[in-house]
């Protein structure tokens, strides 16, 4: 096969209509615009406009709120680290942040990984995170390992 050969598959392309070139074109006159009005002129800016009625982006009600300095934890479930244990991608005597990326368990780190603890969690597993779950912490003790949370004290609930 050379470059010069190459040509896209049967079908997968079309030519562009050629719109305003004559009636017979079946795309002239008013070239797909219909009849008059707004819509038809050129440099129309409808976006929400609802003819003077207020419009609905308008009419609802607000909510919600994102704190300027909001951290995006990436998080990890100890069902997940243990699959990455038992798969050999881990070493449990000592997991980090750093070795879950490397790992490829966590595809970023972002403002630090959060521990939940759906699943079962590895034996004698010692993982440093910057948060976790107190569900997540109790189920690492129970199964004789350790968690290191480096983050800040607060706990926040997480599903």
């Amino acid at each position: 096969m050379k470059l010069n050969e190459l040509s896209p598959a049967a079908g997968s392309t079309k030519n562009r209509t050629r719109i305003g070139r004559g009636v017979g074109s079946g795309k002239g006159k008013t070239g797909g615009r219909g009849v008059k009005g707004q819509k038809a002129r050129s440099g129309v800016a409808v976006n929400g406009f609802e003819g003077g009625q207020m419009p609905i982006y308008m009419r609802l009600p607000k909510r919600g709120f994102t704190p300027r300095g909001q951290k995006t934890m990436a998080w990890i479930n100890l069902g997940r680290l243990a699959k990455a244990v038992e798969a050999g991608k881990l070493d449990a005597s000592n997991v980090t942040e750093e070795s879950l990326v490397a790992a490829g368990v966590v595809s970023h780190a972002r403002d630090g990984v959060r521990l939940l603890a759906k699943g079962e969690a590895p034996k004698n597993l010692n993982i440093t995170v910057t948060g976790a779950s107190k569900a997540a912490i109790e189920a690492v003790a129970k199964a004789g390992g350790k968690v290191t949370v480096t983050g800040a004290a607060k706990d926040t609930a997480a599903e």
